[in-house]
């Protein structure tokens, strides 16, 4: 995914300024698809640059007054044909993995305080996005869009499943090689 993608996806829910944009993305988009508020300014004067969004018109025109931005058509179209390519799978580039990969020369001394400072972390975020499923997706919520929107929420739980249960497996396997639960 690319930020140019994400931003014309959060503007076709809602048109918004940059400062709304960057709140939204800390809450929801940002979770699967991060970037910095700066980088989210400078996409928006791409875009616009592009013809794919504008500003939308001020009544009262000030200097400093945020600016709210709409997609237009040709953006819309960008969207559409973006989500109907094709995109091979990015190879996972994860530093924790290739520091155990390391360990395997080096040892694995503070290993397993890393590890378990990660299950931490991953703890966190599972319980982040079941409230998140629990306030946003009660039952009855099935329009097309809440199912889309839930489903990417779904695949960070699953994924937050997947590392839990890996980090124990690999705390486990540190703890054992060390023999003093490192």
């Amino acid at each position: 995914m690319s930020l140019p993608h994400a931003i014309l996806t959060a503007l076709m829910e809602k048109p918004s300024s940059g400062l709304e944009l960057t709140r939204r993305f800390d809450k929801s988009i940002g979770y699967f698809w991060s970037s910095t508020h700066q980088q989210i300014y400078r996409e928006l004067g791409r875009l616009e640059e592009a013809g794919l969004i504008r500003a939308l018109p001020s009544e009262v025109p000030v200097r400093g007054q945020k600016k709210e931005y709409e997609v237009l058509p040709d953006g819309s179209a960008e969207l559409a044909r973006w989500v109907d390519e094709s995109q091979d799978p990015k190879p996972v580039r994860d530093a924790l993995l290739l520091r155990i990969r390391a360990a395997a020369v080096v040892g694995p001394q503070g290993l397993g305080s890393e590890l378990r400072r990660h299950l931490e972390l991953h703890r966190a975020q599972l319980a982040t996005y079941e409230a998140i499923e629990a306030k946003d997706f009660p039952a009855g919520r099935d329009a097309d869009a809440d199912r889309l929107r839930r489903l990417v929420l779904r695949g960070g739980i699953a994924l937050e499943g997947f590392w839990l249960s890996w980090l124990e497996e690999a705390l486990a396997e540190v703890e054992a090689l060390s023999g003093d639960g490192a």
